[in-house]
């Protein structure tokens, strides 16, 4: 299995990955320096640098590096017997190189009314590669979206989010235009791996959704991954409004962070 063909493989599916490569290989070690391997953002790895304790560790450290968004170099001693070393007797010394390929986070907006379009241009700013979709081509059209890289006006929205290839870097908002389509378009993407499922309403209007959800079917489990009501509680009504209090929550979400004010750590200072 060819490692190259494997990094162009994971490029053209959008999925996060990192090149771990033995940059530094002094004494007795399991591979020689430019032995390299693939590690997905969930942990999967493809080819290998020695196996055992120092790939494991080098796994968990790429990962944490994907998470991250930054390549790092690492080193490690392959001596139980030494200050910080690994659980190995090799007893010689290794460097790796972990170079990070964070694909372009792709939002997906199901909806192109008022907060649809304010979203768009918000997420924008941040690089989002967006689609948006609608079955109204008086809404979905290039003029109203002229900054996203794609427009679809379909018959169903539900059936265009189940037939669409989601990465698993992908932030889902359905913003549709009514109750039951943001209930329909909701079914149509619990069945996706991605990163964030955002749906807009109030609690009563989730509540209901969720419940009707539930008898055709679906579990508490796949509910718990739904954010409804969308955003984080930063006040505000009005699209622009909206939006910014949506972005704020997928960046929460994409970074792994507790979305509190940096302000609360000063008593530290």
């Amino acid at each position: 299995m060819s490692i190259y063909k494997e990094i162009l493989k994971a490029q053209e599916e959008k999925k996060d990955f990192a090149v771990v490569t033995i940059v530094k290989a002094r004494g007795s070690t399991p591979r020689a320096q430019d032995a390299k391997m693939l590690v997905l953002g969930d942990g999967e790895s493809i080819g290998t640098i020695g196996g055992g304790e120092l790939e494991a560790r080098a796994v968990e450290d790429a990962r944490a590096a994907i998470i991250s968004g930054k390549s790092v170099l690492r080193e490690y001693k392959l001596d139980d017997g030494k200050q910080d070393g690994l659980a190995m007797k090799c007893g010689g010394d290794v460097g790796i190189f972990i170079e990070v390929h964070n694909s372009r986070p792709s939002l997906i907006i199901a909806g192109a009314g008022h907060v649809g379009k304010a979203l768009s241009q918000a997420a924008s700013l941040l690089d989002f590669d967006i689609v948006v979709l609608d079955d109204r081509a008086e809404w979905a059209n290039r003029e109203r979206y002229p900054q996203v890289s794609e427009v679809l006006v379909c018959k169903s929205i539900p059936k265009a989010l189940e037939d669409m290839d989601m990465p698993e870097n992908s932030f889902v908002v359905v913003v549709t235009r009514g109750h039951m389509h943001d209930k329909e378009a909701l079914a149509a993407v619990l069945k996706k791996n991605v990163k964030y499922i955002g749906m807009i309403g109030s609690y009563r209007k989730v509540k209901e959704i969720f419940t009707q959800l539930q008898k055709e079917g679906y579990t508490g489990k796949d509910l718990e991954k739904v954010y409804s009501p969308i955003g984080l509680d930063i006040g505000g009504e009005k699209p622009e409004e909206i939006a910014v209090s949506i972005m704020a929550e997928i960046l929460k979400v994409m970074y792994s962070r507790d979305g509190k004010s940096l302000s609360w750590g000063r008593d530290s200072l």
